[in-house]
């Protein structure tokens, strides 16, 4: 088996219902493709990091994220926070 095959984690937060992030989504090869290409269809921003993808996909899907992993999954909520705000900046002007 092909370990180097590529994975995809997809993350889910209701901020208003839920403390916690979970796992929406994961898998790898063919699947991760799928995960990625309707991400990239929706919009959503794509954060590569191979040591985070590697420590969310030993979840399973609905599996709040693990306190140890708060503040790196923090991080990337926070990038994408950002990343939404200069997007609106843009289409305003």
């Amino acid at each position: 088996m092909n370990e180097n095959r590529q994975k995809a984690v997809a993350l889910s937060y209701d901020q208003e219902k839920e403390f916690t992030p979970r796992v929406s989504a994961k898998g790898k090869g063919l699947v991760a493709d799928n995960i990625i290409n309707k991400a990239k269809e929706n919009q959503i921003p794509i954060i590569e990091d191979k040591t985070l993808i590697e420590l969310l996909s030993e979840l399973d899907i609905n599996e709040k994220i693990p306190e140890d992993l708060y503040q790196a999954v923090a991080e990337v909520f926070a990038f994408i926070y950002q990343t939404d705000k200069k997007i609106e900046l843009r289409n305003k002007y």
